[in-house]
């Protein structure tokens, strides 16, 4: 199989790893994977948060309620939107599509390279938000989008089968 697509077809989200430590220099090339994603009107309006401290770790595992395999994970990268940047600005919401198209170049680029990772959502649950700009010391016009815990897979979990040709039609709604 073509290699860009068993990347896809392997990705899975990974919520058991070992702890040992991913390397800032593979880090920052994941999030560059990102960064080749397509943005609206070209206008790029994500940035990143890389988390490898611990102490952050911690902070980001105790306040958000589906981020516990942060814990074992030992680092997060932190998906956001800078809105004075974002196509549409605050009337219309374009920068959750580029980061979420960034945030899936993140997951697979990871999965490319032998690590696990889970996407673990912020927007749209303000309390999620809020802690994040709190905890992060995010200024307004930034919005996390999500969190991605980030590391070695504990085991080797298999990816699960989504492919449904049921739902693929041929030039118009229900044919076949």
């Amino acid at each position: 199989m073509n290699p860009t697509l068993q990347t896809i077809h392997s990705r899975k989200s990974v919520r058991q790893y070992t702890g040992q430590p991913v390397e800032r220099d593979i880090l920052t090339t994941i999030m560059q994977a990102g960064m080749a994603a397509p943005c609206s009107r070209g206008q790029c309006c994500w940035s990143f948060i890389a988390v490898d401290d611990s102490a952050m770790i911690e902070k980001l595992n105790n306040g958000l309620p589906y981020a516990k395999m942060l814990e074992t994970a030992k680092h997060a990268i932190i998906v956001l939107a800078d809105l004075n940047l974002a196509h549409g600005g605050t009337e219309a919401p374009y920068w959750i599509q580029d980061c979420s198209a960034t945030a899936e170049n993140i997951l697979l680029a990871a999965e490319s390279l032998g690590l696990g990772a889970c996407w673990t959502a912020a927007h749209p649950r303000p309390e999620r938000v809020e802690f994040l700009k709190t905890t992060l010391e995010l200024p307004d016009h930034i919005i996390p989008l999500c969190v991605i815990a980030i590391g070695h897979p504990k085991d080797a979990p298999k990816p699960k089968n989504k492919i449904d040709n049921s739902k693929i039609f041929w030039n118009k709604w229900g044919q076949k």
